[in-house]
């Protein structure tokens, strides 16, 4: 674990308020001069945009270029993507010019996991804060800045931890599930090191649903925004059924918008993208209410 930096001075698709307020991601916050901090792996990473590019400096277990490389990933071609998305309607060519920034983070999958199980039915700085304490009471301690910083535990490290414990922290119903799930894991009832190889989306999918407190959209924020990187899914929230209504469906109440109506129109009109299509409209949508 070493301080390093680096300047990325070529780049496209990145702009740090897109990537980490989209709704991606929980470990980033903000700091006074507009540069972000966020905590990954066993990595402290703080980003800012200067005039020569985009900047990180930071505690990283490895090298950081790679490191960076990877989570952002900067080895897609963003540029490709929004050109073949444009092409679809005004819509979608208004949304991805409000979020063009937007990258989809390789995050860790066992806490996207958990991450994904603690915001259900929750808010933001709600979830922030549950994962925060979570991190600082069994996490790995980082100093940088001059600042304490915390990992994200493993579910090894999660082993001991019992419901009450969870309840304790603030997570109110979804304790159970996190200690589930846990044990589920740690169990190999589902062997998340092996989700990668498995090609079929939906099987993929249906091996997340087993996991205590994960449901479809659940199943799907894992599939998307996890190392899994699946864009063949399209997660349902209250903005997304709002704004596939508003914009293609048209029923007088948006409640009555079904979810199968909604993924069917997302899978025909954006194909194998249609997770990409989602972040742009969810982001777009949100911002703007």
């Amino acid at each position: 674990m070493r301080y390093q930096e680096f300047l990325l001075e070529k780049y496209n698709s990145f702009n740090l308020k897109d990537i980490f307020e989209c709704g991606q991601c929980f470990r980033w916050n903000e700091e006074i001069d507009n540069s972000y901090t966020g905590v990954f792996g066993h990595n402290v990473v703080n980003v800012s945009k200067t005039k020569k590019g985009i900047f990180f400096k930071g505690m990283c277990e490895k090298d950081i270029i790679n490191t960076v490389i990877n989570y952002f990933d900067l080895e897609r071609d963003y540029n490709q993507i929004k050109l073949k998305l444009s092409k679809i309607d005004e819509n979608m060519q208004e949304s991805i010019k409000y979020g063009e920034g937007i990258r989809i983070l390789n995050q860790d999958l066992w806490e996207t996991i958990i991450s994904f199980i603690i915001s259900a039915n929750n808010n933001i700085p709600r979830i922030k804060g549950i994962i925060e304490r979570i991190s600082k009471n069994y996490g790995q301690k980082i100093l940088f800045d001059n600042k304490e910083y915390y990992t994200f535990p493993t579910a090894e490290e999660l082993k001991d931890v019992t419901v009450e414990d969870y309840r304790n922290l603030g997570l109110g119903f979804r304790d159970i599930r996190l200690y589930e799930t846990t044990k589920m894991i740690l169990n190999k009832e589902v062997d998340i090191d092996k989700l990668n190889s498995i090609k079929d989306t939906n099987t993929v999918r249906d091996e997340l649903l087993k996991l205590s407190g994960v449901g479809p959209k659940v199943a799907d924020c894992i599939l998307l925004f996890s190392t899994l990187k699946r864009f063949d899914v399209f997660p349902i929230d209250v903005w997304v059924r709002r704004v596939m209504n508003d914009l293609y469906i048209h029923k007088k109440d948006e409640k009555k918008v079904s979810k199968k109506e909604i993924l069917s129109l997302a899978n025909n009109k954006f194909g194998n993208l249609e997770g990409i299509a989602q972040q742009y409209l969810f982001y777009w949508r949100r911002e703007l209410g």
